[in-house]
């Protein structure tokens, strides 16, 4: 027998195996290793500057974690098409109350670098909030809810705000840098979609799931979040070390 689409997600790898069901769905709903891979691109593009402003690596963290890690996850949550794929154990009034709370609160962050020392900010600052809403609520019949705008705009952009928020300014090196790491984030959405598909289909099904082959598909999204979150963590020590 199926069993609920939540108590199937909240069987996932990246979620917490112990206390109530309402905590472990909203652990979930953050992908920790997912939203782990975007905060270290904000900190790779960060320790590419030859001047590190240790507060301001610790903002864009906090900007990314607030409007990713809560803000557009929630948003996600929400649903589309009749799916909510945590189900209904949040509230649609909780996670538009997350959304909106958690995404002015990193826009409130950013605006003060923005204003006071990296106005180059905007030009990522702009095209990161049209993303969030349109990739995550599906605008314009989901042309933007695809892969490549995906790994642009949580892939690409936070490179580079990493980078700007230290400098006000860009680099072809870093350009060279946030291309490296859309493509990461491709490999990451294109196995992120048919494992999702398949763990839907499974119904929580083991067998299904063995034979399905979602082990090599969860073998390959744990690789690829753990590397890019290594590689964040190791640039960090060289620069605090050095």
């Amino acid at each position: 027998m199926s069993l609920g689409l939540e108590n199937i997600r909240i069987k996932e790898w990246y979620v917490p195996q112990f206390g109530p069901t309402k905590f472990r769905v909203f652990m979930g709903l953050l992908f920790l290793p997912y939203t782990g891979m975007v905060l270290s691109f904000t900190v790779i593009g960060s320790m590419m500057a030859e001047e590190i402003h240790w507060i301001r690596v610790l903002a864009i963290l906090v900007i990314y974690f607030l409007a990713l890690g809560i803000g557009a996850h929630a948003l996600d949550a929400i649903g589309r098409g009749g799916i909510k794929p945590w189900g209904t154990i949040l509230s649609n009034g909780q996670l538009w109350f997350l959304a909106i709370s958690s995404i002015m609160m990193a826009y409130i962050i950013g605006m003060y670098y923005m204003v006071l020392y990296s106005p180059l900010l905007w030009a990522i600052a702009i095209p990161e909030g049209f993303f969030l809403l349109a990739y995550n609520l599906e605008w314009f019949k989901g042309r933007f809810h695809t892969d490549f705008w995906f790994s642009v705009s949580w892939g690409g952009l936070p490179v580079l705000a990493g980078y700007i928020i230290q400098t006000n300014q860009i680099s072809v090196g870093v350009l060279l840098v946030a291309l490296s790491m859309m493509f990461l984030s491709l490999v990451e959405i294109k196995a992120s979609r048919p494992y999702k598909e398949m763990k839907r289909q499974s119904g929580g099904d083991k067998h299904l799931e063995e034979k399905g082959g979602l082990q090599y598909l969860e073998a390959i999204l744990k690789s690829i979040s753990i590397g890019v979150i290594l590689l964040g963590v190791g640039l960090l020590c060289w620069r605090v070390f050095e």
